[in-house]
C-alpha cells in the first residue's frame, strides 16, 4: 500500500511535536503581574501597560525561538523516515525536504529578528515613560521636600530595600515574604508572634530576617556618621506583608509592622531632630551612594 510509506514516516514525528507541545504550553508559565498581598488588587507600577507588552513580547520570543528548530527539522526528520519506508529513492523529493527546511529556518530567522526589534522598541518606550513618570514624582516628592526614599541601596556586599529620610530619622526598611499556612478548612493564618530575638511563625521561627535588619541598622549608621562627620539617628524596620503583627517584646531598636500602614507609622515615629544642613546632606549622600548600583551590578541582593 503506497500510502503507508507517507503516513508510517510521520511516527519520528511524535517527539518533536511533544517537545513543541511542551514549549506552548510553558510559554504561559512566566507571568510578572503581581497583586498586592493587602487587598489581592494588581498592582502597577509607571509603565505598566509597556510592562505587560514587553512579557508579552519576550513570551513571543521565547515560543519563536524554541519552536524555531523544532518545525525545522521537521521536514528533514520526516524525510529520513520516508527513505527508510520507500521503495526507490526520489532525490526530488529529498531536495524539496531540505528546501522546505531551508525556508522555514529563513522564515524563523525573519521572526526573531522582527522580535528583537519589538522589543528594542518597546523597551525604548518605556525608559521614555518611566523617565518622564520620575521626573511627575517631582510634584509630589521634590528633592527639597522633608520625605525622601530611596530603594536598592548598596551596602559593602549587597543592597538594602528601603532608606527612609524623615524631618525627625532615618529608617532603613527591610521587606520579608512568607508563605501564609492553611488550617485543615482552608483557612489561611497569618499571626507572626514578635520575640526580642526571633520571628515565631505558624509551625516554624526565624532569627535570620531580625539579624539582617540589625546589621543593616549598624552598617548605615556607622556608615552615614563617617560621611556627615556626626551621628544620625537610624532605626531598623522589618515588613511583613499580609501577616497580623503581635509583639510579646519588640527587638531593641527595630519595629516590625506589617507594612499596610508604614507610610503613616514611619511619619508618626520620632527618633531625634535633624537640621535642615544635616537632612540635606544625608539625602546627598545617599543620592551617591545608591548611584554607585549602577557601577556594582554583581551586589547580592537581599535574600527573601
Amino acid at each position: 500500500m503506497a500510502w503507508l510509506e507517507y503516513l508510517l514516516p510521520l511516527i519520528f514525528l511524535f517527539p518533536l511535536g511533544a517537545t513543541a507541545v511542551i514549549v506552548i504550553a510553558l510559554r504561559n508559565l512566566h507571568d510578572a503581574r503581581v497583586r498586592s498581598p493587602f487587598n489581592a488588587r494588581p498592582l502597577r507600577e509607571p509603565g505598566q501597560a509597556l510592562r505587560d507588552r514587553l512579557d508579552r513580547a519576550f513570551g513571543t520570543l521565547f515560543l519563536d525561538g524554541a519552536l524555531g528548530p523544532i518545525v525545522t527539522l521537521a521536514p528533514l526528520v520526516y524525510g529520513m523516515g520516508r527513505m527508510l519506508f520507500a521503495n526507490q529513492q526520489n532525490w526530488i523529493e529529498w531536495a524539496l525536504y531540505g528546501a522546505l527546511s531551508t525556508l522555514l529556518m529563513l522564515v524563523f530567522c525573519f521572526l526573531l529578528i522582527r522580535d528583537f526589534q519589538h522589543i528594542r522598541r518597546i523597551k525604548l518606550g518605556l525608559a521614555c515613560e518611566l523617565a518622564v513618570g520620575q521626573e511627575l514624582e517631582r510634584l509630589i516628592r521634590p528633592e527639597a521636600h522633608p520625605y525622601y526614599v530611596f530603594h536598592d541601596v548598596p551596602t559593602d556586599s549587597h543592597t538594602i530595600d528601603h532608606v527612609v529620610v524623615t524631618p525627625h530619622g532615618i529608617f532603613v526598611v527591610e521587606t520579608r515574604a512568607r508563605s501564609r499556612p492553611l488550617t485543615a478548612g482552608g483557612k489561611e493564618i497569618n499571626l507572626v508572634t514578635v520575640e526580642r530575638e526571633r520571628l515565631r511563625f505558624p509551625g516554624w521561627s526565624e532569627r535570620r530576617a531580625l539579624e539582617k535588619v540589625h546589621h543593616d541598622t549598624r552598617w548605615l549608621t556607622e556608615w552615614l556618621e563617617t560621611q556627615c562627620g556626626e551621628a544620625v539617628p537610624v532605626r531598623g524596620v522589618l515588613a511583613l506583608p499580609g501577616w497580623e503583627i503581635l509583639s510579646h517584646a519588640s527587638p531593641k531598636g527595630l519595629l516590625v509592622v506589617s507594612g499596610e500602614t508604614l507610610s503613616q507609622q514611619l511619619s508618626e515615629e520620632h527618633l531625634g531632630e535633624l537640621g535642615d544642613a544635616l537632612h540635606d546632606r544625608v539625602i546627598a549622600t545617599l543620592i551617591e551612594r545608591a548611584a554607585q548600583l549602577e557601577e556594582t551590578p554583581n551586589l547580592r541582593p537581599p535574600s527573601v
